[in-house]
């Protein structure tokens, strides 16, 4: 079995017997690490100590003394956060049902980046022994924000962190148009570069198509199935659609924030104007297969998933809106 996102640290975790993932010294270590907690040079006695004490002893009790104590307030800052992080991460058995536990209490104060981290190695377990690279690239969507262009008539979506560049001599139409610097690369994934996302899979270098009717709407839509049925326990069949004929939107869930004001809209049965509707990515019906965990108001109703890019052609995907948005009578976790 190929391995695959090393970065997101899944090797420090252990598994529980559910296929839950079980916090570790190690990978609250990890955080330590982070140039946000490292005492720079010129940090303080009290913030080196905390740092030294936690690194002995990462579940150790962080006092608000401890914080107040730190000399400058960025630090302070950023200590407060991770205190909170970190306790809610051994306050729950799995990664999984803290999560579950932000999503569904508000991310607060939590920095996306966190939260980012959390989704990333919850889709390394989930996706463990998963074959399929255009579902792995898929899955960057959850926690990687993404810019997306249309290229020769193909929608193609590239990971915005790579894209953020200027470049006075690009080397490929590709990268002109997304903006890398001239020393980066691009792939568009597809069946002839596939075996090299392996070894590129930290890089996220390579883009996704995602023109309504292609393989990366579809494995999409396969990866979010996967998501509902390891967080939720409930088994669900996703498919793309490729246009919007016929859609009552009864139930719907936007996959960003783009997506749940045009959901909104069509709901209160507003008419989008071309442009609104240029921002839809892509359409899914999502069949939950037990009818008996559907909330009474939603049985019998499809339910849509939408997904959509901002005017400036952004992607950022909410994966928890997954976890509060479908109208389900039971919300388990793998435990």
């Amino acid at each position: 079995m190929t391995d695959f996102w090393l970065s997101c640290g899944h090797h420090l975790l252990d598994r529980d017997d559910g296929g839950g993932l079980l916090v570790t010294d190690g990978f609250l270590k990890a955080y330590l690490a982070r140039p946000e907690l490292a005492p720079p040079p010129n940090a303080c006695a009290a913030e080196r100590g905390l740092h030294a004490a936690l690194l002995e002893e990462p579940r150790r009790p962080v006092t608000s003394a401890d914080i107040a104590a730190i000399a400058d307030p960025d630090a302070r800052e950023n200590w407060s956060l991770m205190r909170e992080f970190r306790d809610r991460l051994v306050r729950h058995k799995t990664v999984e049902a803290a999560y579950l536990d932000l999503a569904r209490r508000g991310m607060g104060a939590t920095p996306p980046l966190f939260i980012n981290q959390l989704v990333h190695v919850i889709l390394r377990n989930l996706l463990d022994g998963c074959e399929d690279v255009f579902m792995l690239r898929a899955a960057e969507l959850f926690f990687r924000p993404q810019r997306l262009s249309v290229l020769e008539g193909s929608l193609i979506a590239a990971d915005e962190e790579k894209v953020s560049g200027e470049s006075p001599q690009p080397v490929s139409p590709l990268v002109a148009m997304l903006g890398l610097p001239a020393t980066g690369d691009i792939d568009v994934l597809n069946d002839a570069n596939a075996e090299t996302y392996w070894e590129r899979s930290d890089l996220f270098d390579m883009a996704l198509d995602l023109t309504a009717g292609r393989r990366g709407l579809e494995a999409l839509g396969k990866v979010i199935a996967r998501w509902i049925a390891h967080l939720l326990s409930s088994d669900v069949a996703i498919e793309p659609l490729i246009e919007a004929a016929d859609v009552n939107l009864t139930w719907y869930v936007g996959l960003d924030a783009e997506a749940t004001r045009i959901g909104d809209a069509l709901w209160r049965g507003e008419e989008l104007d071309p442009a609104a509707r240029q921002r839809i990515v892509g359409l899914y019906r999502l069949t939950l297969r037990d009818a008996e965990i559907v909330l009474d108001n939603a049985k019998g109703e499809p339910i849509y998933l939408i997904l959509a890019m901002t005017p400036d052609k952004k992607l950022r995907m909410k994966p928890q809106n997954l976890v509060v948005g479908l109208p389900l009578a039971h919300l388990e976790v793998v435990s």
